[in-house]
């Protein structure tokens, strides 16, 4: 029988489908086509790859704030780097320096500006 996402995008379904394990966490037939024409519709096959690959080294590199959190601290460095370790065959373990008290953020600043109230910055 055809998983719910081959039936909406109308595609021969096996035993070895690749998108079943991906939607069955979604609980009805309908929300599971939904999710499956979003990701097909809006995200095209290379740019969700690519997506996810970045997403998986940056997870991996940086567990508490994955790809997102190595953004905003300059460190997205770290997550391109990782990806070419992947497409050259390396493997990848967590850093641990990333894996601070608040996620991996820098300790914030603060000051109080001339009417008293508290700035933060990081």
């Amino acid at each position: 029988m055809s998983c719910n996402g081959c039936r909406v995008l109308r595609k021969g379904c096996s035993e070895n489908c690749i998108l079943r394990p991906c939607i069955q966490w979604i609980e009805s037939a309908e929300a599971q086509g939904h999710a499956t024409v979003f990701v097909a519709k809006f995200f095209g096959r290379a740019a969700l790859f690519q997506s996810l690959l970045y997403e998986a080294c940056g997870r991996t590199v940086n567990p508490v704030n994955d790809a997102v959190g190595l953004l905003p601290t300059g460190n997205w460095n770290i997550c391109q780097a990782a990806v070419e370790t992947v497409l050259r065959g390396g493997s990848l373990r967590h850093i641990p320096e990333l894996l601070t008290r608040d996620g991996g953020f820098p300790s914030p600043t603060f000051r109080r500006d001339l009417h008293g109230n508290v700035e933060v910055f990081r």
